[in-house]
């Protein structure tokens, strides 16, 4: 099974989802991981945009970690909502009650 992992590629979380890899890869999972997978090096980050989609539409789910402020995690996961993908949570800010972003990824991932 195919899954992309999604999750910001900066900051403190790349230790804690280089750990989420190798224990995706022990669940028999082929992982497509964009720090390590996709060519960073992108002016305007056009093509990263466009790498990570043609990615996601090839993964039979995604996997997603947000810390609650990586702006191109929230894209990759719209792009995976839009194809339909199966989500599955690695890591969410803790719900704030109600109507959330958070409540609706969990949402989702029940559906």
């Amino acid at each position: 099974m195919k899954t992309f992992l999604i999750g910001p590629v900066r900051g403190k979380a790349g230790d804690f989802l280089e750990g989420q890899v190798k224990t995706l890869v022990a669940n028999g999972f082929s992982v497509y991981w964009p720090a390590r997978d996709t060519d960073q090096n992108d002016d305007t980050g056009f093509r990263i945009c466009s790498d990570n989609l043609g990615a996601i539409k090839s993964a039979d789910c995604v996997h997603i970690y947000w810390d609650g402020q990586s702006q191109g995690s929230l894209f990759d996961l719209g792009m995976a909502f839009a194809l339909g993908k199966p989500v599955h949570v690695v890591h969410l800010p803790e719900c704030t009650g109600g109507k959330s972003f958070q409540a609706m990824v969990k949402h989702w991932e029940l559906a």
